[in-house]
């Protein structure tokens, strides 16, 4: 990781809407800082059937896509009463947070804002504000580095203060991307243990047996950019890079607890792609590998949902839907491993993530399960460019 060293007082601000501490610039932050709110992100989904094509509009705003378009996607949010499961996960994820920060003692409330439907981030920021709470650290719910999962949040962050003026009265820092952080890693570890155990112990073989670790998929120009632009990430950047990661570290916890399953296969999928079919997105998709799985002599997969923190639409559909489905059809048996959710690894480990910019922990003491982290509090410069729309303010790194 970085080099640099860690943010020491009287170093000149680079930072735009941050506490004084992160200001600097740092790749990680060591000093303690007194926040006194959590901002919790997300990205906002509809709760019934009229708020469907408003949502989308919301999502895919500045595109100039017609709504005869966007109705080609709402049909998995109407095969579902119209209503994404997002909110209600972001509900229970709040109180949770709540409820681990009330039995560890510390007085942090939650304010909770999405990017793309009620409750929105200006709202929450303003509440927050209102209560005399300005100095807030953000979790995002999304735990990889790319412009979607990271760096719009921080430009939302530095939008939302913009337009309600409070750019010079509330900061904004933000958690480091948690992909490989042990609360984040443990439940997914554990389900994809219990997936592959329960097919060995009903006598299917490891040669048999895939595990398709899946994640959502990017346009290949964002992918290329995802993460700092100084390091070499391979292809599809630091965003592959990191889902990679976690999977390498999943399959060596499932061989360390079963010897027998240390010669499962296992393949990084995307899903989820949107688009014109002219522009490259990260590939392959998950229903194309399943259909390939028979020819190599697969009788079970376990499909893991890696790159999404709960149940999404897009795991409703694109997994539990349209994967499972391909698999019955190929005559696969198949098992769709859990998210995180509210698992109580999870929760705390953000609440551990939270407490490592209040106590300005040490980076060599901050827990990580891949070489790839500790990942970064402040995004270096250039890091998630969205190629189409170029760089806008953001809270949270170096400018652009």
């Amino acid at each position: 990781m970085d080099d640099t060293p860690s943010v020491t007082n009287g170093e000149a601000p680079q930072v735009p809407f941050a506490s004084p501490a992160a200001a600097s610039g740092a790749p990680h932050i060591e000093i303690p800082v007194a926040y006194d709110a959590i901002l919790l992100a997300g990205f906002g989904g509809p709760e019934g059937q009229d708020d469907v094509i408003p949502f989308l509009r919301n999502v895919t705003a500045g595109r100039g896509i017609p709504d005869e378009r966007l109705e080609e996607v709402a049909h998995h949010y109407r095969h579902f009463g119209g209503v994404s499961p997002i909110n209600d996960q972001n509900r229970a994820l709040k109180a949770a947070l709540e409820d681990e920060l009330a039995r560890r003692g510390i007085d942090l409330p939650v304010y909770w804002g999405n990017r793309n439907w009620g409750p929105y981030l200006d709202d929450a920021v303003k509440e927050a504000a209102a209560a005399g709470h300005t100095s807030l650290i953000a979790i995002a719910t999304s735990a990889y580095s790319s412009f979607s999962s990271c760096r719009q949040y921080r430009e939302d962050f530095a939008q939302v203060l913009t337009r309600t003026g409070l750019g010079d009265v509330v900061t904004i820092d933000k958690v480091r991307q948690f992909f490989d952080h042990p609360g984040f890693v443990a439940p997914i570890s554990a389900g994809v243990s219990q997936a592959v155990a329960g097919f060995l112990d009903d006598g299917i073989a490891a040669s048999e047996i895939r595990v398709l670790f899946s994640t959502h998929s990017v346009p290949m120009d964002d992918a290329v950019r995802s993460g700092p632009r100084d390091v070499d990430w391979g292809e599809g950047g630091a965003y592959a890079a990191q889902h990679r990661a976690v999977a390498e570290v999943i399959m060596g916890d499932l061989a360390a607890e079963r010897p027998d399953a240390a010669s499962v296969a296992w393949d990084l999928v995307y899903q989820s792609r949107s688009g014109p079919p002219s522009q490259p997105w990260l590939e392959p998709d998950v229903v194309d590998v399943i259909e390939t799985l028979p020819d190599a002599g697969v009788r079970a997969v376990a499909i893991v949902p890696l790159g999404f923190v709960s149940d999404h639409m897009e795991v409703l559909w694109d997994l539990d839907t349209e994967a499972v489905e391909a698999a019955e059809e190929a005559g696969l048996r198949a098992v769709r491993t859990a998210t995180p959710g509210v698992d109580p690894a999870y929760v705390t480990g953000l609440i551990d993530l939270v407490m490592e910019r209040v106590e300005g922990t040490p980076t060599a003491e901050r827990p990580h399960r891949t070489a790839l982290g500790p990942w970064f509090d402040v995004c270096r410069p250039a890091c998630c460019e969205n190629v189409r729309a170029g760089f806008k303010p953001a809270a949270a790194g170096i400018a652009p």
